[in-house]
């Protein structure tokens, strides 16, 4: 393990190598035929499937296949993409203008507060017996449509699309990668003591870090974890008002979605530990061996190898130096338009890696009421073997800051 030691507002850690950002005013012609070509995929996965009809309300789905991100209203917005035949974008009328047309994808059709989508959703669906909903679709729309439809079958959308957005096109790497090194450029800052933590509550840091992410090219925060000592040894701990002391280490798991083709967002995730002043002995133990594991189930994530290989490769290294016991989660997850996504790394997923998976690799330690810790990249594999998203480094790093 390397530690570094560093003095507020030094810059030894230099920042991930950024990446071109994607340009998401590229022309409208070369747009539509991506969004064209997603559609054609679906559909042909629609058929291996017998899918009749595929229904998308708010969710990642919808700009995937449109570029458009419906706001979560209760008026509905709905997708109608039937397996032949022209697919059909249903929005409120007031929110038309923010919808970019385009022919070779769906025909726009605005309802009117008198209107009701609900039954113009069921005469699109005619008489479709087998039908895929969007994974996030309001109960409220769902129970609606229901008994407005004759429809026999119904699946998951995910099971029809899932699988295709889980393959990301060079586009979208590229876009994730942007992503990547924009939150690599905050880790840095954080190692480096420029953001200031001795004193500071953690909602404090949380919300700097947060403005950082912004500043760095982000146009939306997603989340970000500030964990102090005991505090980090829950995964998920919601930042507050603890003040971070001397002797602590401070887990920091941020990450944000930012514009890429088509104005699509894609995000990015992270988590770095830093320490403040100093770190305990057997913390330092503990991260010497989840920095090898984490590198070794990196190494491990190769085109052809199993999600579960992965998950296994981790575990194992943290169970034969002791701290298995406190590995409490799956080692990874999808990342894309959504921060969690198939492929899932965990045991049980039996799934082949295929160059364009992107996910996680973020095993962790978390020995209840002592601290926590958890080193996370986001990973694409490909035929060249790995390639992390993420640079900022990987060893612990103390601060006096």
């Amino acid at each position: 393990m390397r530690l570094r030691r560093v003095v507020a507002g030094g810059s030894e850690v230099a920042p991930g190598t950024p990446s071109a950002m994607v340009d998401p005013e590229r022309s409208g012609s070369s747009l539509g035929a991506m969004f064209a070509d997603r559609v054609d995929r679906v559909r042909a996965r629609m058929q291996d499937l017998d899918v009749e009809v595929l229904l998308l309300s708010v969710g990642p789905e919808l700009p995937y296949l449109t570029g458009y991100e419906a706001m979560p209203l209760e008026r509905l917005t709905m997708l109608v993409l039937p397996a032949d035949g022209d697919a059909t974008l249903l929005v409120p009328r007031l929110e038309a203008p923010r919808v970019v047309d385009r022919p070779e994808v769906f025909r726009l059709e605005a309802w009117d507060e008198t209107d009701d989508p609900i039954a113009r959703t069921a005469d699109l669906v005619g008489a479709a017996s087998t039908v895929a909903v969007g994974d996030r679709m309001w109960s409220r729309f769902l129970v609606d449509l229901l008994p407005a439809v004759g429809v026999q079958r119904w699946m998951r959308g995910n099971d029809v699309i899932g699988p295709i957005r889980a393959v990301k096109d060079a586009a979208e790497v590229e876009a994730l990668r942007a992503a990547g090194a924009a939150a690599d450029r905050v880790a840095a800052q954080l190692q480096s003591g420029q953001i200031p933590l001795r004193g500071r509550s953690e909602a404090e840091v949380s919300a700097d870090i947060g403005r950082r992410l912004i500043d760095e090219g982000h146009h939306r925060v997603n989340f970000a974890i500030v964990a102090a000592g005991p505090n980090a040894s829950s995964p998920h701990h919601e930042p507050g008002s603890t003040v971070i002391e001397d002797g602590q280490a401070v887990l920091c798991d941020f990450g944000g979605t930012m514009h890429g083709p088509g104005g699509v967002g894609y995000c990015s995730d992270m988590t770095r530990v830093v320490a403040v002043g100093s770190a305990p002995d057997d913390l330092l133990e503990a991260y010497a061996a989840l920095e090898a594991a984490q590198q070794a189930a990196v190494d491990g994530a190769v085109v052809g190898a199993t999600c579960e290989s992965i998950d296994r490769i981790a575990r194992q290294h943290l169970v034969d130096t002791g701290w298995g016991e406190w590995f409490i989660h799956r080692t990874g997850h999808g990342i894309g338009i959504e921060e969690h996504e198939d492929p899932y790394i965990v045991e049980g997923n039996a799934t082949p890696l295929v160059a364009g998976h992107a996910f996680s690799v973020e095993p962790g330690v978390y020995p209840p009421g002592r601290w926590g810790i958890r080193l996370e990249d986001i990973v694409v594999a490909s035929d060249d073997g790995p390639v992390a998203c993420n640079r900022a480094d990987h060893g612990l790093v103390v601060v006096d800051a």
